[in-house]
């Protein structure tokens, strides 16, 4: 998941979960929201941390020049 994807899963369970007072039958649309902001703020973290060990290999490949003839 990406970084936006993450923002934009807490974004979805913060309003579900704050902003919302509607009441369905077959789901709790609070508890639904709490969910779906907990897996944001789990993932938010993780996503960060792929980027930048993506980008730190990415760097460290184009430091170290060229590859060898018959690569």
């Amino acid at each position: 998941m990406t970084i936006g994807g993450s923002i934009a899963l807490i974004a979805v369970g913060a309003i579900l979960k704050w902003a919302v007072t509607a009441h369905v039958s077959f789901i709790d649309l609070q508890t639904a929201g709490t969910v779906i902001f907990v897996v944001g703020l789990i993932s938010l973290p993780l996503s960060l941390l792929y980027t930048f060990m993506w980008s730190e290999r990415d760097r460290r490949d184009r430091t170290m020049g060229p590859p060898p003839p018959g690569y």
